[in-house]
């Protein structure tokens, strides 16, 4: 299945994942600033994506949880998830997100 992320440039970068891969690895794993501090747990807000609207609908919806995090996110949007709590499914072939200009990784600094 192929992922589509589009940096905070604009410039979208296909990956390959498989069905069970957690969005967050898939994207470290293509070199996009996803930093994902807590690895995985959903104790912040640095893989914080904006999922293209035509499958933000199509997704599971983010928990209470998931929501309070995203209030710590820069650059939030209607569309937004943590990519740590997206896990593929076969239906997921094509998603695209977006990493938010407002991101960074300070394992790049």
């Amino acid at each position: 299945m192929t992922i589509t992320f589009v940096d905070p440039r604009g410039q979208a970068i296909a990956a390959t994942a498989q069905p069970g891969d957690n969005l967050l690895r898939v994207g470290q794993a293509a070199g996009l600033p996803l930093e994902g501090t807590c690895e995985g747990q959903m104790a912040c807000s640095t893989c914080h994506v904006i999922v293209a609207a035509e499958w933000f609908d199509r997704l599971a919806s983010a928990s209470d949880e998931e929501e309070d995090m995203l209030d710590f996110a820069a650059g939030v949007r209607r569309t937004s998830r943590l990519s740590c709590q997206i896990d593929l499914t076969d239906a997921m072939d094509g998603l695209v997100v977006n990493i938010p200009p407002e991101s960074s990784d300070a394992r790049r600094m």
